[in-house]
């Protein structure tokens, strides 16, 4: 049991952005043959993604176990907690990163050049990026990115730039928010955890989350107005999503800021406004890229 705690199966809900692309790359309606070996692709890029970022929990569990032990939750973690031993946490973190490759080569070479990017840029930022302030929440928002740039990779899908921007301004919101929830839970002692969480104060954090949910708000009405959007959908119809869009992330924002929950995984899983909010965003997507397909004239409605 400890072995499965330590890969933390609760957090591959962060790998979804894998399958961005199979949405918004309209590969989820169609010939039924093409569709599946699609839908295959993406899961299988989902499960190598979980195994990688598996193999970078354990490491970084490893490198921050002192650290750990001062964390109120974390230091009940099996290696800070000394239930499972460096050495077997150490081959178990090895065999994630093998499987993650080896069953990332069996879908496409690109999508394992990704992964070992992934882990090689993730086992950096565990030694060094992680201790510099603003850019340890640029990489890891880099991290996500390439999650949804293999997505489309992998399912043969045009690769937009705004997948990619998007993507990015919005982790970038949820890193930020990462770090205000800490120095929450923390307080005075968040400097003795991590380095970088002293140069971070509640008033900083507080502004660098209404930037980044701005940005990530202004690029996402880009990508709904942009000209290629239109050409792609036949339609700019998504921007009549906005207000889902504004819920999801000022509700997330403000959960956060009160320390409501000690991170943003804790929140997604376990905040039913939010999930209810998200779910009706990822359905009125889906609605509107696939109206034709789908025998829905969204024109006609509009109408009245």
């Amino acid at each position: 049991m400890n072995f499965v705690k330590i890969m933390r199966p609760w957090h591959w809900t962060k790998n979804v952005f894998v399958f961005a692309a199979l949405i918004f790359g309209k590969k989820l309606f169609g010939p039924i043959d093409e569709v599946l070996i699609s839908m295959g692709s993406a899961l299988g890029a989902f499960f190598c993604f979980c195994l990688a970022a598996s193999g970078i929990y354990i490491f970084n569990d490893i490198v921050d176990r002192d650290s750990d032990r001062l964390h109120p939750e974390k230091s009940k973690r099996p290696i800070a907690s000394g239930q499972v031993p460096v050495p077997s946490a150490i081959i178990l973190a090895v065999i994630c990163f093998l499987a993650a490759i080896v069953g990332s080569f069996l879908l496409t070479d690109t999508l394992a050049f990704i992964i070992i990017v992934y882990i090689v840029l993730m086992i950096i930022y565990s030694l060094i990026f992680k201790h510099v302030m603003i850019l340890d929440c640029i990489i890891i928002s880099i991290g996500f990115c390439l999650r949804a740039v293999a997505g489309a990779v992998v399912i043969g899908a045009d690769i937009s730039t705004w997948l990619i921007v998007c993507t990015f301004a919005l982790c970038l919101f949820l890193g930020f928010s990462k770090r205000r929830s800490e120095i929450a839970q923390l307080g005075e002692n968040s400097e003795a955890f991590r380095r970088t969480l002293a140069g971070y104060t509640p008033e900083l954090l507080a502004h660098m989350l209404d930037v980044t949910s701005g940005l990530a708000i202004v690029c996402f009405l880009l990508y709904a107005t942009d000209d290629r959007t239109i050409r792609v959908f036949g339609t700019n119809n998504l921007l009549f999503t906005t207000p889902l869009v504004l819920y999801c992330i000022f509700r997330f924002s403000a959960l956060i800021q009160k320390g409501k929950f000690s991170g943003p995984v804790q929140l997604i899983t376990n905040d039913r406004p939010f999930q209810f909010g998200a779910l009706l965003w990822v359905l009125s997507c889906i609605t509107i890229i696939y109206a034709n397909r789908l025998g829905i004239n969204l024109n006609s409605i509009w109408a009245y």
